[in-house]
């Protein structure tokens, strides 16, 4: 790899297209670089196209857990449990 940002499995990173991607495997043997943008996408990026990259370091976008635990006690708030018998 030349000077820039060295890639590290966990950091958060974002590219010159501002999307930003958590790098998730480095395979060294094969010259490549797993990455997970913050939409899903998986991706690969190899050594020497990261070394020309214009990335720079990022925080986390945060604990998704706590975002899934908000949108689970949405979705029981909007129940309407006096439908069900719950004496089975």
């Amino acid at each position: 790899m030349a000077i820039g940002i060295t890639p590290i499995v966990g950091n958060w990173y974002q590219g010159a297209d501002e999307l930003r991607f958590e790098v998730v495997a480095l395979d060294e043997d094969e010259g490549i670089i797993e990455i997970h943008y913050f939409d899903g996408e998986l991706d690969e990026v190899e050594f020497d196209v990261w070394s020309q990259m214009r990335v720079e370091h990022v925080s986390s976008p945060g604990d998704w857990a706590d975002v899934c635990d908000e949108l689970a006690q949405d979705d029981l708030d909007d129940t309407d449990f006096a439908d069900f018998d719950l004496r089975s």
